[in-house]
């Protein structure tokens, strides 16, 4: 396993595992058989239901608490000083943790910006408490961390975003290293499923491409296996997501292998420049209004 360290000192597994669409049926069982396998790190959201699934599964692996990074997200309803304070308390409430390692904001709402700058400075007195050990942010573009950082004042510690061979974001990724902010990769395989990609019905997938492929087999892994170490070996945290004992084993067998210069630069190359999860810029009133539980 390699570790990246934040830039508040706080160090985060390369690799873990996300559970975005992992329904609650399932989630335990994934979040259980993953830190058997070896994860260390969960990565949830107040958004995707499941947090106290995920909770139960570290219950269920008997895996100390201080040996796992449990990452999660404030959802935009939850915006606002003390919403995201009581958003803290239900998140670690269905988690059954009294901290958490890494708190984000999930999107940066750039309609209701103000309450994303209010919501940002709860994060930072939750951190100054000693209630999370680091904060961030998650699908901020450049000029969303450039105005939040005209009020902030701690830098995130990681910015979550779409980024797989087809969609790099080089800018974002660019403007992250600047501020010394973690990119963090969501659908680091391309596996989005629930959002219409750009091509319809015919829209590309990464996991078929040639190039990958071709990669793939020089090393005797799979296509999942080459992006994700492409993407560790770039410096950023990978959180691919699966329910599938075997998937979520192989997904994990990234650190024995690496690929060259020449086999990194073809797969930066595979970058189309388009987004197929949510344009981080767009208004979603209705599904920014949807309320999260209770714990």
């Amino acid at each position: 396993m390699i570790d990246f360290t934040l830039n508040n000192g706080v160090t985060i597994p390369a690799l873990g595992l996300g559970v975005f669409q992992s329904s609650p049926e399932e989630t335990a069982a994934a979040v259980e058989t993953a830190l058997q396998v070896g994860y260390r790190h969960i990565d949830t959201a107040a958004a995707y239901f499941n947090e106290k699934q995920v909770g139960e599964g570290i219950r269920r692996s008997g895996i100390d608490r201080g040996e796992i990074f449990i990452e999660t997200k404030v959802w935009v309803s939850d915006y606002g000083y003390d919403q995201t304070l009581h958003a803290f308390e239900k998140a670690t409430g269905k988690l059954g943790v009294d901290t958490l390692d890494l708190l984000i904001l999930h999107a940066p709402a750039p309609a209701r910006f103000d309450a994303t700058i209010a919501s940002y400075r709860a994060l930072e007195t939750l951190l100054a408490d000693g209630k999370v050990r680091a904060i961030g942010v998650s699908n901020f573009l450049p000029h969303h961390l450039d105005s939040l950082m005209q009020e902030a004042t701690v830098v995130p510690a990681v910015n979550q975003v779409e980024l797989h061979p087809y969609f790099s974001q080089p800018d974002v990724q660019r403007a992250d290293a600047e501020r010394g902010v973690l990119t963090q990769a969501w659908s680091p395989i391309g596996g989005i499923t629930f959002y219409p990609g750009p091509w319809g019905e015919e829209r590309r997938n990464v996991m078929q491409d040639p190039t990958i492929a071709e990669i793939a087999r020089a090393h005797d892994k799979s296509p999942a296996q080459v992006m994700l170490r492409w993407g560790i070996q770039e410096g950023r945290s990978v959180i691919p997501k699966s329910t599938n004992p075997a998937r979520i084993a192989e997904n994990f067998a990234v650190f024995d292998f690496e690929l060259t210069g020449e086999e990194m630069a073809r797969i930066d190359d595979l970058d189309t420049g388009v987004r197929s999860g949510p344009d981080p810029d767009a208004p979603r009133p209705e599904m920014f209004a949807r309320v999260i539980p209770e714990a």
